[in-house]
């Protein structure tokens, strides 16, 4: 993740087409005690090597509300290198015989581990699936020796992101502003998507 230098005190205006979050980073500095949950009818897979239509369609269910764009813009030959390395994994919360989370760990970096994604299909929020994905997250982030696991949500993510974070044990340690492009504007999701998040068209 590239950073730039601090944004002065103030107001930033942001150009035209692009849309600024508020993010903020928590992390986990050792390895809680971890129980997870019985959820009747739930399972927690890992997804090895995907296909990417099917890994973009999950990615879109789970993420499309909350502006996930970045694997659904990623090229795919960029795309599949990333899922192929040893050091990411992907799994997926299976309810029945459908798909219902979706959660990606990187390892790339020494020593610690990010949650890139975590999420659920809108229609499993709500029902102890969240629970259960984090939990088998975090079991699955401390099998592997780290001694610093993180992740960073936005004032874009579900109202409830940042409590649901801080319960599982993760602490704010910084904040940032990112600017994209709108995914709305240049059609890679609906602009019907996120209504939280204003629209301005030209």
């Amino acid at each position: 993740m590239e950073l730039k230098p601090p944004l002065p005190p103030g107001y930033s205006t942001v150009s035209p087409g692009q849309i600024a979050s508020v993010v903020t980073c928590l992390e986990m500095r050792q390895r809680p005690e971890i129980s997870v949950p019985e959820q009747d009818g739930m399972s927690f897979q890992r997804w090895k090597s995907p296909y990417l239509g099917e890994y973009r369609a999950l990615y879109r269910a789970v993420g499309e509300n909350w502006l996930w764009v970045s694997r659904l813009e990623m090229p795919d030959d960029e795309l599949t290198a990333t899922l192929a390395d040893r050091d990411v994994e992907t799994y997926y919360l299976e309810a029945g015989s459908q798909k219902i989370g979706f959660l990606e760990l990187d390892f790339r970096e020494a020593g610690q581990c990010e949650i890139v994604y975590c999420g659920l299909v809108a229609s499993a929020i709500g029902r102890g699936g969240g629970r259960y994905l984090m939990a088998s997250a975090l079991n699955a982030a401390w099998s592997r020796d780290i001694d610093r696991l993180w992740l960073h949500t936005c004032h874009f993510d579900h109202p409830s992101a940042y409590a649901f974070y801080c319960r599982s044990g993760f602490k704010p340690f910084q904040f940032m502003v990112e600017i994209i492009a709108d995914p709305r504007l240049s059609g890679s999701i609906p602009k019907t998507a996120a209504p939280h998040v204003a629209l301005l068209e030209a």
